[in-house]
């Protein structure tokens, strides 16, 4: 699939820790790769914090994590992961944060961004929505809209080459008002196969595959990725 200039669409997925992209969109990144997307990958923090096992050290445990990300990522079809290293649960809402998000729209220049739903603070009544996974997407939310866009947002940026760049789309996972379904019945073994490339967060729970289904199906027996999805004035 192609934009009118010839160009393959692309999408820049941003998630606050690694894993949180392929639970959110790896299946609408596999089955749009294969109908010509090209699909990226921003993790936001380094998930050093991201675990039960008191035997492993945050350094070992940031480079298993990346390691498992970039496994996950290619299983996906996803062309490549970019990681900004900010430090697990301990995100905020800075000019910093906000210009580095920024400066990765404005490298890759996506037709479309998919990230955390930052309004849910608790999803489905059964999950309370993780504070980086909060700042992660109101950050994304405000980078595509309009920081990205203006010229006089981080000038520093066009002194790097980098123009200013208008996303077309917006797609919110996690959302309690979703209003766009991704069926992903026929790549889900691609999303189980990404999602259990990270074994050091997933890769002992014998039920996860069984939870994972049946949390994605609906009524109909599909196997649903949903979305909030925006699509912004052209």
């Amino acid at each position: 699939m192609t934009d009118d200039d010839g160009r393959a669409r692309r999408a820049l997925v941003i998630a606050a820790h690694p894993d949180d992209a392929d639970f959110g969109a790896a299946g609408t990144a596999a089955l749009w790769s294969r109908e010509g997307w090209e699909f990226y990958y921003l993790v936001c923090t380094d998930g050093s914090k991201g675990t039960d096992n008191l035997e492993v050290s945050p350094f070992e445990l940031i480079r298993i994590r990346r390691e498992e990300q970039r496994e996950a990522a290619r299983v996906a079809g996803v062309k490549e992961v970019f990681f900004l290293d900010n430090e697990d649960g301990e995100l905020q809402y800075t000019r910093d944060f906000l210009g580095q998000v920024v400066r990765h729209i404005r490298m890759l220049k996506p037709d479309a961004v998919f990230t955390h739903d930052p309004t849910t603070l608790f999803h489905r009544e059964q999950f309370i929505n993780h504070p980086d996974h909060r700042c992660t997407g109101l950050v994304t939310v405000d980078a595509v809209y309009p920081t990205a866009r203006d010229h006089l947002n981080f000038p520093t940026h066009a002194a790097e080459g980098l123009e200013t760049h208008k996303v077309l789309e917006l797609y919110c996972w996690g959302s309690n008002e979703p209003n766009f379904d991704v069926d992903i019945s026929e790549v889900l073994d691609v999303k189980f196969d990404a999602l259990l490339s990270h074994r050091s967060q997933f890769g002992q729970r014998e039920d996860f595959v069984k939870f994972a289904t049946e949390r994605w199906k609906d009524e109909e027996g599909r196997v649903l990725e949903r979305f909030r999805r925006v699509t912004l004035f052209r």
